[in-house]
């Protein structure tokens, strides 16, 4: 019997670390081979993707998609890791006012260069950036371009706090966010809370709690909540082959395919111009199996051929 593959879509609560979760999925479900597609760190809440048996070898295509988030910063506190986990190092006073949050909101929208935190996981001479951090050493962090691609700052209910709702490119800090919003705005701030509602074309409303979970397993039927694999790549055209040609693929073999456009619901659509000679990735489909996903391929639009990149072979062996 073949292992269960696909993926999970987790609201992961807070006070945990994402292989935490994944930790705890592994004892739900009883598959060990699970790893998730971009952690949050343990304050945080919201999506978390899981992918689970060889849908594992499809995350590198789900660590680049586009990220929304809500959160609360908390003005006139700076911490050490940008966050409410960190020790407290300068408190300000709090003066602000609309315009200043207006300048502040559009200064930070856009492509922008971002210092990542110091407590962050970015090798520094083969060692984590918060290893350092956390012996006493103070990181030499470069600048990285970021892309902020919108941003809400909204004054809440207690004035010594923003709320923001952002949306941005794969690797953002939001919590740098947060610092750097603080410095702009005079007065210094750290991220108290954070929620990821979104990552790619997967939403928070689709995800299962891990209590929810553990009731579906216990009951059998978590498979349920399972999403098919490849829904990771629905912004790759499909190339749809018969069963001689789905077998030489298999086999490692280039073989002659044509494409259909991009799944019309995903995040990226794709319409691919057979005129041109650049090489472009697709999902591969058996059409003589019922439609079973095989593999990710690249097809070259100057010679109509397809070559297989990862394979996924019925009975789950790699």
């Amino acid at each position: 019997m073949s292992t269960p593959d696909g993926l999970l879509l987790i609201d992961k609560p807070q006070g945990v670390s994402s292989h935490d979760v994944v930790a705890r999925v592994r004892r739900i479900i009883g598959i060990r081979a699970i790893g998730h597609a971009g952690t949050l760190d343990p304050f945080a809440t919201g999506l978390l993707i899981l992918c689970v048996g060889n849908a594992t070898r499809l995350s590198e295509y789900l660590l680049g998609e586009i990220k929304r988030y809500s959160g609360r910063m908390k003005l006139g506190e700076r911490t050490n890791t940008d966050d409410l986990d960190g020790e407290v190092v300068e408190r300000r006073d709090v003066i602000i006012t609309p315009d200043a949050i207006a300048r502040a909101r559009v200064a930070f929208t856009g492509h922008i260069q971002q210092i990542p935190p110091q407590f962050s996981a970015i090798q520094i001479g083969g060692k984590r950036a918060y290893k350092l951090a956390r012996s006493g050493e103070t990181v030499d962090l470069q600048a990285r371009p970021v892309h902020i691609i919108a941003l809400a700052l909204t004054m809440a209910t207690d004035a010594t706090c923003i709320d923001l709702q952002m949306t941005c490119t794969a690797g953002t800090y939001v919590r740098a966010v947060a610092r750097d919003v603080g410095e702009m705005l005079g007065c210094g701030a750290h991220l108290v809370s954070l929620r990821r509602e979104q990552s790619g074309p997967f939403t928070l409303a689709a995800a299962v709690t891990l209590e929810t979970l553990q009731h579906a397993a216990a009951e059998g039927r978590w498979t349920e909540h399972l999403l098919p694999k490849d829904r990771a790549v629905d912004h790759f055209p499909a190339c749809h082959l018969n069963a001689a040609a789905s077998q030489r693929l298999l086999l490692g073999q280039t073989v002659s395919g044509g494409l259909a456009t991009a799944n019309p619901d995903a995040s990226i659509t794709s319409q691919v111009d057979s005129s041109a000679d650049a090489p472009c990735p697709c999902r591969v489909y058996n059409d003589s199996a019922a439609g079973d996903f095989i593999a990710i391929g690249e097809f070259n639009p100057a010679t109509g051929m397809v070559k297989p990149v990862k394979v996924f072979h019925k009975d789950n062996t790699l």
